[in-house]
């Protein structure tokens, strides 16, 4: 999955929206107004040999389920600027697959949910 791929998927969730509280080069997306997944340009020299950087997306994540993918996917960190116990950043580098993207997204998204009250929650899962 490439970045434009992503926010495609992302912008397809229920009430999804995409801001830019950081500056130009970061996009926030937000539902009902929280943040669930953010989506730039790496950070600290992560790229190909050729000096390209490959685009990073923070996920929310389940703490134990956050662990577990950094354990099986190489393209999964900590959340980089982000509460690590809860948010995985994954660099879009071509070695996840779509499918398992989609997932996380999909997890970050409805964990999102879940925090929102019961009212606002309805029609979003």
């Amino acid at each position: 999955m490439n970045h434009k791929q992503a926010k495609t998927y992302l912008l397809e969730k229920p009430f999804s929206e995409e801001t830019f509280p950081f500056g130009p080069e970061v996009s926030v997306f937000k539902v009902k107004g929280k943040m669930f997944a953010t989506l730039a340009l790496g950070k600290m020299g992560k790229g190909d040999d050729e000096g390209n950087l490959d685009w990073w997306m923070n996920l929310k994540c389940d703490p134990d389920e956050a662990s577990a993918l950094r354990d099986i996917f190489k393209s999964v960190i900590p959340g980089y600027h982000m509460n690590k116990r809860l948010w995985n950043t994954i660099i879009l580098d071509g070695t996840i697959p779509s499918g398992e993207i989609e997932r996380m997204i999909d997890n970050s998204f409805a964990l999102v949910v879940s925090k929102l009250p019961k009212k606002q929650q309805l029609g979003l899962l």
